[in-house]
């Protein structure tokens, strides 16, 4: 890969010989690149104003067997970023600390940044209405799960972690239905069990707020809220601190609007005291 915007490159560098309605995908593409790339076709010619079969012509024209191809080279430019960075990382070794402190400061203020106030505040909304709440993630993500989870069933009713393992979810399934909500975190590896999850809930009505990195999830185009973090807050290792921080701004977005807050708080803390008796 000659560098990382080597698709976009391609994309500009064509844009004057086009017809009308593939620069308009262009236009898209360009404007919020790489992200407009990563959705549906369809949501993509939607956002463009053309037809789905016009956007299919932009592709084949530039070379791609077709949208998947196209969505593939993207993806593989991210990933040639993230080794980019890593290898810039190791190389500066001595500064790593240093450096390291840099980039995560600022992967937080991009992460803070992506998660706008009306954002939240759909997210808070879905939150605090929900009849049930699933949470859920990948490797290492499904740590940002559990903190969601443990923090909002302290503050709200009917709050569980989707358990592991085929017959354990089966189970959760069986009784899931428009009123429940799925929060799923699925970062690159993008999880394979996570999305048969998701996907099977979906079927049953249930609704999705999906947090998610820059490249965007496979299931992107399933969630009612999407939260992206954007790749500033990847960083060679992807830290974890990133997703936390996204999740305590959700919980305190949402912690207003739950009513039974103070009482279920109490509660709480009196039955543990009392479980905690000898």
């Amino acid at each position: 890969m000659a560098n990382d915007d080597e698709v976009a490159a391609r994309l500009g560098a064509v844009y004057p010989e086009l017809p009308r309605g593939e620069q308009a995908i262009v236009r898209v593409l360009l404007d919020d690149y790489p992200f407009a790339a990563l959705g549906s076709l369809r949501s993509l010619a939607d956002r463009a104003k053309v037809s789905p079969p016009t956007a299919s012509r932009l592709f084949a024209r530039l070379g791609w067997s077709g949208f998947a191809d196209f969505q593939a080279a993207v993806r593989a430019e991210g990933r040639e970023h993230d080794r980019s960075r890593l290898r810039e990382f190791v190389a500066t070794a001595p500064d790593g600390p240093r450096r390291a402190a840099e980039q995560l400061r600022a992967g937080l203020d991009a992460t803070v940044a992506a998660a706008g106030e009306p954002l939240l505040g759909r997210i808070a909304a879905l939150l605090s209405q929900a009849r049930g709440v699933w949470g859920m993630g990948g490797p290492l993500s499904e740590l940002a799960a559990d903190y969601l989870v443990r923090q909002l069933a302290s503050l709200r009713p009917g709050v569980r972690r989707v358990p592991d393992g085929a017959a354990e979810r089966a189970r959760v399934l069986l009784d899931l239905g428009p009123g429940d909500l799925v929060v799923a975190y699925d970062f690159r590896r993008y999880s394979d069990t996570t999305a048969r999850f998701v996907r099977a809930a979906r079927a049953r009505g249930a609704r999705l707020v999906l947090v998610t990195d820059a490249w965007e999830s496979p299931l992107a185009a399933q969630a009612e809220v999407l939260l992206r973090l954007p790749r500033d807050a990847a960083g060679p290792i992807a830290p974890l601190t990133h997703e936390i921080a996204v999740t305590e701004l959700i919980l305190v977005a949402t912690v207003p609007l739950l009513t039974e807050s103070p009482g279920r708080l109490e509660n709480l803390d009196a039955l543990t005291a009392e479980l905690g008796q000898d």
